[in-house]
C-alpha cells in the first residue's frame, strides 16, 4: 500500500503544528548540550581568550605609531625608537601565533562537541521512531520520515557545530573592541555605532520571514523525498511502467522541484539587500573616520591635537573588528531564525508519544516458557490516529461512526465501499486457541482478520478488553519477550537489500552456519540458495526482487524456523503464488506448524480443512467458530463463505490429509513436494 497518494499524484500535507515559542525552542536546543558541559565551558574559555587577545594588536598599533615610529616631545618629532619597536613587533607576532594555535584547538573542541551532539540527536530521533507503533507508520509516508532524519537534522548541523561558537566569539569580540574604541575616542565610536540599531531591526524582520520560508522549503524537500521513495523503488517503478505513468511522475516531480527551487532562491535573497547596505556602510566607515578626524585636527590649535595619528590608524583597524562581528551576528541571527524551523520539525517528532510501551510492572518471559494458549476476551478495537500530532492528514470520518476506507485497516487489500460504516474495527470478539492448535480465521475482505492478528503480538493495543497469552494479558509481558514468543509470516515478504545470510540472521543474529542451513532445508530453500552465484552471501536485491515470490516466502519461513516462536501467525503466505510454489511453501510450513500454536488468516481451502478450529469474522465481529464439519452442518455464515469463496469444495487444493478433487473427494496421501 502506498501512502500519500502514491503514484496517482495525490498529495497529503502535514497538519501545521502549533507554533512553538522561540524561548521554548531555544531551551530545548540548549538541553541538547546538557551532557557536554565541560566541552562547552572549554569552548567558551578558548573563545574568550582568542577574541580578547585579538584586540591587543590593534591597540598596540597606536603605540607603534605614536611611541616607536613617530615619537614626539613637546610637538617635536623624535627619531624612531627601534628598541621599543622591536619589543612591540615581537609581542604582536607572538600574540598572532598564540591566538592561531588556540584557534585550531578551539575548532577541534567545537567540532567534537558539535558532532557528538548531532550524533546523539540522530540516535535519539531514530530510536524514538523505532519505538513508535505500527499506527504511526501506516499514517506517515516513508519519505517524510527520511526527510526528518536527513534533511532536517542535516540542516541544523552548522548551527550546532558553528553558530553557537560564532555567536559567543562575536559577542566577546564586539565587547572587547567597543571598550578599546571608547578608550581611543568616544566621538569616533559614537559615529561608528549610530546606524547599528536600524540594521538590527531589519535583521529581526528578515529572520522571521526566512524562518517561514525555511519551514516551507523543508516541507517541499520532504515531499520530494516521498515522491522519489515511492516512484524510484522497484515496486513504484514497476507500477509506473505497467500503467505508462512515467511521464506523469516526471511532471509531478518537476512541479515540486520547481517549487523548492523558488523557495531556495527566496531563502537566499532574504536580507541580502540589507547586508549589501551594511557592507557599503562598513566599507566606507574608515573614510568617514579620516574625514571627521581631519576636521578635528584641522580645527585644533597648539601642539596637542585631540586625536593623534596612531589613534586614527588603530581606530580604523578596530573598526573592522567591530563591523565584522556586527555583520556576522546579523547574518547568524537570520540563520538561527531559519534553523528554529528545522528544530521545530525535529522536536515535533521527538515529542510524539509512544502509545505501545512496557507497563511499569511488565515482566520478561522466555519463549520456551510459553505454552501458546491465545485468548481474545471481550476485545474492541478502532483505528484512532488523532494522537500523533504532525502526521499526514488523517481521513475525515463523520462522527460518531467511523468510515473504513480503502486500506485503513491493514488486513484489507480490496476496497470497502465508503457507505459501509461501523463504530469498531473489532467488536466484542471472544475466542481461544489452545496450545498446539491450528486456528483458521476466515471472512470477507475488510472483515478485520489481520487486525486481530496484529493485536496478538501488540502491534496495536486493544481499545477495550484484553488479549491473553497463557492466561496473562499480553500488556503484562515486556514487548521484547513477546516478540521472541510470537512471530508472523505475511503475504508480502520483506527482505533487506542484503545477503541471504543477513536476511536469515535477522531472526537470530548469533546463528551458526549449521543452523542457517538447517532452517533453509526445513523451508525447502537450501538447494536454491547454494545454487546462487555466491550461495548464502548472494544479495537478494531491493525487497528481494532477485528472488521469485515462492522463494521469498520460503526464505521468510526459514527466518521464522530459525527464530522458533511458540506462537505463529500466518497471513496466508501462499495466496498469491502459483501451484508449484504454493506446494513448496505448504511443504515448508508443515514442519513449522508442528508443536506450536498457529493462527492462520485463511484464503486457501487447504488451510481451512487442516485447521483444528475455524473462526468466522465479518465486519469486526465473530459470527461462528468450530471445525469445518461442524460449521457446514450449521449452515450459517461459514457455509455461505465456503460456497461463495470455495464453490462448496469444488476446487483443487492441497491439504494435510490429501488432495481435494473437483468433485470434493479427498484423496489420501499428500503429493510429495518437488525438490527445491
Amino acid at each position: 500500500m502506498m501512502h500519500g497518494g502514491g503514484l496517482m499524484g495525490g498529495r497529503k500535507r502535514e497538519k501545521p503544528s502549533g507554533r512553538v515559542p522561540n524561548r521554548q525552542l531555544v531551551r530545548q536546543t540548549a538541553a541538547l548540550f546538557k551532557g557536554h558541559r565541560a566541552g562547552v565551558a572549554t569552548i567558551a574559555f578558548l573563545v574568550i581568550i582568542t577574541a580578547g587577545a585579538g584586540v591587543v594588536n590593534p591597540v598596540l598599533i597606536a603605540v607603534v605609531f605614536d611611541a616607536a615610529l613617530f615619537p614626539t616631545r613637546a610637538g617635536v618629532l623624535l627619531p624612531v625608537n627601534l628598541p621599543l619597536l622591536e619589543i612591540l613587533v615581537a609581542i604582536m607576532i607572538g600574540i598572532t601565533i598564540v591566538t592561531g594555535a588556540i584557534g585550531v584547538l578551539q575548532t577541534y573542541v567545537t567540532n567534537r562537541v558539535g558532532q557528538r551532539v548531532m550524533e546523539e540527536l540522530r540516535n535519539r530521533l531514530y530510536e524514538h521512531l523505532q519505538g513508535m507503533s505500527l499506527r504511526f507508520f501506516t499514517g506517515t509516508r516513508t519519505g517524510e520520515i527520511q526527510s526528518r532524519l536527513t534533511n532536517d537534522v542535516g540542516g541544523i548541523q552548522s548551527v550546532v557545530t558553528d553558530t553557537a561558537t560564532s555567536l559567543l566569539s562575536n559577542i566577546v569580540t564586539l565587547l572587547s573592541t567597543l571598550i578599546a574604541m571608547l578608550f581611543l575616542s568616544w566621538q569616533l565610536t559614537a559615529l561608528s555605532l549610530g546606524i547599528t540599531p536600524l540594521f538590527i531591526f531589519y535583521t529581526y524582520r528578515a529572520g522571521k520571514v526566512r524562518r517561514q520560508i525555511t519551514m516551507q522549503a523543508q516541507e517541499s524537500k520532504a515531499e520530494i523525498s516521498a515522491i522519489t521513495e515511492e516512484t524510484l523503488s522497484v515496486s513504484g517503478m514497476l507500477l509506473a511502467k505497467v500503467f505508462g505513468r512515467g511521464s506523469d511522475e516526471v511532471v509531478r516531480f518537476r512541479k515540486e522541484n520547481h517549487r523548492l527551487a523558488n523557495l531556495a532562491i527566496r531563502q537566499e535573497m532574504i536580507g541580502r539587500a540589507l547586508f549589501a547596505v551594511i557592507g557599503a556602510f562598513f566599507s566606507s566607515a574608515p573614510a568617514l573616520v579620516y574625514l571627521i578626524a581631519g576636521f578635528v585636527i584641522a580645527g585644533s590649535h597648539g601642539p596637542h591635537a585631540p586625536i593623534q595619528y596612531g589613534t586614527i590608524v588603530a581606530f580604523t583597524t578596530l573598526q573592522s573588528r567591530l563591523f565584522f562581528p556586527i555583520g556576522s551576528m546579523l547574518s547568524v541571527s537570520i540563520e538561527i531564525q531559519a534553523s528554529l524551523a528545522l528544530f521545530e520539525r525535529i522536536f515535533d517528532y521527538l515529542k510524539m508519544p509512544h502509545d505501545i510501551v512496557d507497563r511499569p510492572d511488565a515482566r520478561p518471559v522466555a519463549a520456551n516458557d510459553i505454552k501458546g494458549d491465545v485468548q481474545l476476551k471481550n476485545v474492541y478495537f478502532r483505528y484512532d490516529r488523532g494522537s500523533f500530532g504532525p502526521m499526514t492528514e488523517p481521513i475525515q470520518r463523520p462522527a460518531p461512526t467511523v468510515v473504513i476506507p480503502n486500506g485503513d485497516a491493514p488486513d484489507e487489500n480490496d476496497p470497502v465501499p465508503n457507505e459501509i460504516r461501523r463504530d469498531w474495527a473489532i467488536e466484542d470478539v471472544n475466542f481461544e486457541v489452545k496450545p498446539g492448535q491450528l486456528a483458521a480465521i476466515v471472512g470477507p475482505s475488510g472483515a478485520g482478520k489481520t487486525t486481530i492478528s496484529y493485536l496478538i503480538p501488540r502491534l496495536y493495543d486493544v481499545t477495550k478488553g484484553a488479549v491473553l497469552l497463557d492466561g496473562m494479558d499480553v500488556r503484562d509481558y515486556t514487548i521484547a519477550s513477546l516478540a521472541d514468543a510470537i512471530s508472523m509470516v505475511t503475504q508480502e515478504t520483506y527482505l533487506f537489500h542484503a545477503s541471504v545470510r543477513r536476511n536469515l540472521m535477522y531472526a537470530k543474529p548469533d546463528a551458526t552456519q549449521e543452523e542457517l542451513e538447517a532452517a533453509a532445508r526445513a523451508a525447502f530453500i537450501h538447494d536454491r540458495i547454494v545454487a546462487l552465484d555466491e550461495g548464502y552471501d548472494t544479495l537478494v536485491g531491493e525487497r528481494g526482487y532477485r528472488m521469485s515470490g515462492g522463494e521469498k516466502q520460503r526464505l521468510a519461513i526459514a527466518r521464522v524456523v530459525l527464530k522458533a516462536p511458540r506462537v505463529l501467525i500466518l497471513d496466508e503466505a501462499t495466496s498469491a503464488l502459483d501451484t508449484t510454489s504454493e506446494r513448496l511453501v505448504q511443504a515448508a510450513l508443515e514442519p513449522l506448524l508442528t508443536g506450536r500454536t498457529t493462527i492462520a488468516i485463511a484464503h486457501r481451502l487447504s488451510t481451512i480443512l487442516a485447521a483444528d478450529v475455524i473462526f468466522v469474522i465479518d465486519r469486526g465481529r465473530l459470527l461462528e467458530q468450530g471445525t469445518h464439519a461442524e460449521l457446514l452442518r450449521r449452515g450459517g455464515a461459514y457455509a455461505q463463505v465456503y460456497e461463495q469463496q470455495f464453490q462448496g469444495g469444488r476446487i483443487e487444493a492441497v491439504c494435510e490429509d490429501g488432495m481435494v478433487l473437483a468433485s470434493g473427494e479427498v484423496v489420501a496421501g499428500t503429493p510429495a513436494a518437488p525438490a527445491a
